[in-house]
C-alpha cells in the first residue's frame, strides 16, 4: 500500500511571515521535503546530501516504485503487463522532483518502464551504433581518428528509459579491461582525446576515479579528457568539494552532462554546476529529442536559457538513437529540423546546440540542418535566413 503524500507544505513546515508561497519554487521545494520525510523517515538531512546513501536508497523494483510515486491508471496498467525484469534505477532525489512535479509531468516517462520498450519496431536494434563492432579492446571503443570511448562502468544512478547502452547498463557484467584500455592509448599516439563514459564515471568513488583519470593523464600524447555523466541531474548530491578539487588536478578535463528538460534544473543541480565551473571545468550538455517530453521549441530554449545561466553550453541535440524499444521515443527528423530552423536566429548562439544523429552502424555523429542555401550563380551564393528572408553573398572570383 502506497503512503498517502501531502503536497501542502502547510502541513510539513510553518509559513514564514515573509515567505512568498506563490513562488513554485519554493512550493517544490517544501513539496520535496514532505516527499522525503513521508517516504525516508529515517534520513535525516546528512543521509539526504549523502551521494552514497542516494544510492543506496534508490528505487530498484517495480513494488518500490509503486510505494514511491503515485502511478497514474495508464502507468499502472503498462506496468503490470510487464513480465520480464527491466532495469530499474531512480534516486531517491530525482524521485522526490518527479513526485513534486506531478502526474502527467513529461519527465517521468524517461525513468518509468513501460511495457513498449518490449516492442521492437523497424530499424531497431540492441547495439544501432555497432559499438561493439568499433570495441578494440574490451572497454575502449576507438570509432574516430584521434579519440576514443572508454566504458569504465555499466553502472548508472539513474536508468534512462532511452539508454544507447542499455544492452550494457545495469547488467551487471565487466565492461572494462582497463590495463588492455591504458596499453592500446598508448600504444596508438594519434588518440589526444579520451571520453570516460560507461555507465556514470562519477558514480565510482573518488579514488578508483582518479586512479583511471591519473593513468590516462600519464599518457604524454592524450592532450584532453572528457566525462560523460548525468549525475550533476540525477545525483547532484555527488558534486562534493573533494571530487572537484580532485578533478581539477587534471586539466584539460571536460564534462558532457546528459540534460533532459528544464525541470532538472533544480537549485541542487544549480549548485553543482555552478560549482564545476568554478573550478574551472568547462561543461556541456548533450540532450536527447524525446517525443512528448522535450520536442517543443518552447521546452527547449528554456532549457538552453537555464543552461547558459549555469555556465553548460547547450553541446548536442540528439535525435533518439533506434534502440530496441524506443519508437515511442523517437520523434521524426523533420519535427527536429522544424525545432532547430525556430531556435536559431531566434536566441543567442551560445544556445543554440549542433543537431546530430549518431549513424546506426558506426558512422558517428552527423550534423543535420535545414538547407539555408538554396541556389547559386556564376556570383552570388543566394541565402535564407532564419526568417526567411533571402539574401546575397558575393562569391570570391578566382
Amino acid at each position: 500500500m502506497r503512503k498517502t503524500i501531502e503536497l501542502s507544505m502547510h502541513n510539513f513546515l510553518p509559513v514564514h511571515k515573509n515567505m512568498n508561497t506563490t513562488n513554485p519554487s519554493v512550493i517544490v521545494d517544501f513539496t520535496r521535503y514532505s516527499f522525503q520525510k513521508t517516504l525516508f523517515p529515517k534520513a535525516g538531512r546528512k543521509d539526504w546530501k549523502s551521494w552514497q546513501w542516494q544510492i543506496a536508497n534508490s528505487i530498484t523494483d517495480l513494488n518500490r516504485l509503486e510505494e514511491v510515486l503515485e502511478l497514474s491508471k495508464a502507468e499502472k496498467a503498462e506496468l503490470q503487463k510487464i513480465k520480464v525484469k527491466l532495469p530499474l534505477r531512480i534516486t531517491p532525489y530525482y524521485a522526490s522532483l518527479i513526485a513534486g512535479l506531478g502526474i502527467g509531468h513529461p519527465l517521468r516517462k524517461t525513468v518509468i518502464p513501460s511495457i513498449r520498450e518490449l516492442d521492437v519496431s523497424f530499424g531497431e536494434a540492441a547495439d544501432p551504433l555497432h559499438e561493439e563492432a568499433d570495441k578494440k579492446v574490451p572497454g575502449l571503443v576507438h570509432r574516430y581518428p584521434d579519440r576514443v570511448l572508454v566504458l569504465l562502468t555499466d553502472f548508472c544512478s539513474a536508468n534512462c528509459r532511452y539508454c544507447t547502452r542499455s544492452r550494457l547498463v545495469g547488467q551487471e557484467q565487466a565492461v572494462c579491461d582497463f590495463e588492455k584500455v591504458v596499453e592500446y592509448i598508448e600504444e596508438h599516439t594519434e588518440v589526444r582525446d579520451v571520453l570516460l563514459s560507461g555507465g556514470d564515471p562519477l558514480t565510482l568513488s573518488d579514488a578508483k576515479l582518479e586512479y583511471y583519470i591519473q593513468r590516462i593523464r600519464a599518457i604524454s600524447h592524450v592532450e584532453m579528457i572528457r566525462i560523460g555523466t548525468k549525475v550533476p541531474v540525477v545525483l547532484p548530491q555527488r558534486i562534493t568539494p573533494q571530487l572537484v578539487n580532485m578533478l581539477k588536478k587534471y586539466h584539460p578535463l571536460y564534462l558532457s552532462i546528459h540534460f533532459t528538460h528544464p525541470a532538472e534544473l533544480t537549485p541542487e543541480t544549480q549548485t553543482a554546476c555552478k560549482t564545476l565551473a568554478d573550478a574551472d571545468i568547462p561543461m556541456g550538455s548533450q540532450t536527447v529529442l524525446l517525443k512528448c517530453v522535450n520536442d517543443s521549441v518552447e521546452t527547449l530554449m528554456k532549457l538552453f536559457h537555464e543552461l547558459l545561466k549555469v555556465r553548460v553550453k547547450p553541446y548536442y541535440l540528439y535525435q533518439c538513437d533506434p534502440i530496441s524499444g524506443s519508437a515511442h521515443f523517437r520523434t521524426s527528423v523533420e519535427k527536429g529540423l522544424q525545432i532547430m530552423q525556430k531556435i536559431r536566429g531566434f536566441t543567442s548562439g551560445y544556445a543554440v546546440p549542433t543537431y546530430v544523429i549518431d549513424a546506426p552502424g558506426g558512422g558517428g555523429k552527423i550534423p543535420i540542418q535545414a538547407n539555408y542555401v538554396i541556389d547559386e550563380n556564376a556570383d552570388y551564393l543566394f541565402m535564407k535566413n532564419y526568417e526567411g528572408k533571402v539574401f546575397a553573398y558575393p562569391k570570391k572570383k578566382e
